[in-house]
């Protein structure tokens, strides 16, 4: 645990990337096996799930700390990270713990889960008073899932692979599904991800996905396309679909659906189990879950919000299957009879990939169409039906890209070629500070628009959405100044400011919803330029919103 904490003190503090290169070399290099397999799963972005209440924790941190409540909420505004602010307010001790990391996760932190109040309020104490500061900050952060460093998983892969002289794809490869919460971390898979490559390797993969691969953003007008990229007939075009991007693994007898966050969501989609009988094994297929409905006269595909409604039930029963089917959008092909096609040409892959689909007994898989047309212009406005489709937009790829991994373009080239957001201007209405680097700015903040048109007569702003990114910091400063003087009252943490200032926000999609005040709910908000030229009376009204939904 020791040595984990002063590796997160050093990957935190530090913004060079070599630098962090190096300090995970070096923690890998001398970690036990058992150790390690956990620093990997936390550093590539594993998960699991809060271990104590926070509430607990809040109530403990005030009776050790001495601190009036209110004195450490106040703290815990200008810190702007819970257990940052609970290592800094109790008192310090020695690290006196000389077990690895694997050993307080294991043993003393997991079996927590689940316990009394009365249990908690014994036993943290007791670990706490084992830990160091920086051994306490970390140690909160495990407990309430909410460890962050900067570091991304592909700076942890290059680690890996220069510490154990691989190549970072075939690190890459093994690290897939790794931080998926069914499989815990232990020696064995830590050894796995390190050891010497084998000739048996991929017979022995069972139902891990390949690592996916990913696309660039294309944002110059299609004037510039024929420069930027050369004739069309050299890309192959598609929709840019707005579902879940997944692979569809079957081998061994069995099928496994995995998420690109890496989750395993077999049992989420029971409709595409029918792949386990339509597909031979051997095949992996990349595409996208879509909600699918045959509606004469309208898109096929539904609105995400649709399938967001249905990720978000915890049980899947039959109306919620009638109400949301899904099916596959495959758009292409990664292994086949066993054999990785990765290093194949997409123009051979797809032509393969088509083959499969047709002779795919199940409906649920179906074949992402390739769009043809005669110039980049004539594409552009095959694009123009996007939003009517229900699409995002279009992807191109190129027809010579072989498969890579992540957002690279070494083994060729992915572009999304997005259309642009929708947007509405908007009034500031609410403020909270921020984390991390903004813990002591208000950088966080929530809109509204006016329940009425301009001249309607009296009228009121309706909240309907929250963003945080879109400004530069020097923008940012100016508002939290603004903030800070037209707050008139406090909620906990969230600050109620006078309206006057308008911003115009871009959001991807919109869709009726029934949790939200306003009726609206977006998705991907963020603040596309402050609108210093507009009065607040002159922001939209709910009605502009409303508009966009047809």
């Amino acid at each position: 645990m020791k040595d984990f904490a002063r590796l997160y003190a050093e990957l935190d503090t530090s913004t060079s990337s070599n630098a962090k290169l190096a300090a995970m070399q070096t923690y890998f290099a001398q970690a036990a096996p058992q150790d390690a397999a956990w620093a990997v799963y936390f550093l590539a972005g594993g998960h699991p799930r809060q271990l104590v209440p926070v509430r607990i924790l809040r109530d403990l941190a005030v009776e050790r700390s001495g601190l009036a409540p209110w004195l450490f909420e106040e703290c815990y505004q200008a810190v702007g990270d819970l257990a940052e602010t609970i290592s800094l307010v109790l008192p310090e001790n020695p690290d006196t713990s000389d077990d690895g990391l694997a050993e307080w996760i294991e043993r003393k932190l997991l079996p927590l889960r689940g316990e009394t109040p009365e249990y908690l309020a014994r036993q943290l104490p007791a670990l706490w008073a084992q830990l160091d500061r920086p051994g306490l900050m970390l140690c909160i952060k495990l407990i309430t899932g909410s460890f962050r460093v900067g570091v991304s998983k592909l700076l942890v892969t290059r680690a890996l692979a220069a510490m154990a002289g691989l190549d970072s794809k075939r690190v890459a490869q093994r690290l897939v599904g790794y931080t998926d919460l069914a499989n815990r971390p232990d020696a064995a898979r830590y050894l796995q991800l390190i050891a010497p490559e084998s000739s048996e390797e991929h017979a022995r993969r069972g139902g891990q996905p390949y690592p996916f691969f990913l696309a660039h953003a294309l944002s110059q007008p299609p004037e510039q396309f024929e420069a930027l990229l050369g004739p069309p007939e050299g890309w192959q075009a598609e929709w840019k679909w707005d579902g879940i991007r997944a692979q569809a693994v079957r081998r061994d007898g069995r099928l496994w659906i995995w998420s690109r966050g890496e989750e395993l969501v077999t049992e989420r989609f029971p409709e595409l189990g029918g792949l386990l009988r339509g597909l031979p094994d051997g095949t992996v297929i990349d595409g996208e879950i879509v909600v699918w409905k045959d509606t004469p006269g309208s898109p096929s595909v539904q609105p995400f919000a649709l399938l967001q409604q249905r990720i978000g039930r915890k049980r899947l029963d039959k109306k919620v299957l009638e109400d949301a089917p899904v099916a596959m959008l495959a758009y292409d092909l990664l292994e086949w009879q066993g054999e990785d096609w990765r290093n194949r040409p997409q123009s051979q892959r797809r032509e393969r990939l088509e083959q499969v689909v047709a002779g795919c007994a199940d409906p649920v898989l179906r074949l992402s169409p390739v769009l043809t047309a005669d110039d980049w212009a004539d594409l552009a406005r095959q694009r123009e039906a996007s939003r009517r489709l229900g699409v995002e937009g279009m992807m191109l790829k190129a027809r010579d890209a072989l498969y890579g991994v992540g957002r690279t373009k070494d083994m060729g080239v992915w572009w999304k070629w997005k259309v642009d957001p929708f947007s509405v201007d908007a009034v500031l209405i609410y403020a909270q500070r921020g984390q991390g680097r903004r813990a002591s700015l208000y950088s966080d903040y929530t809109f509204a628009v006016w329940d009425g048109p301009s001249g309607s007569g009296q009228r009121s702003l309706v909240p309907f959405a929250k963003a945080y990114s879109g400004l530069t910091d020097e923008e940012m400063r100016q508002v939290d100044i603004i903030v800070r003087k037209t707050t008139v009252e406090k909620f906990g943490p969230v600050s109620s400011v006078t309206p006057s200032l308008v911003f115009e926000l871009g959001f991807e999609g919109i869709a009726l919803s029934r949790r939200h005040k306003s009726g609206i709910a977006v998705r991907f908000p963020r603040m596309l330029r402050w609108r210093q030229d507009k009065h607040v009376d002159e922001a939209d009204d709910l009605a502009t919103l409303q508009n966009l939904l047809t």
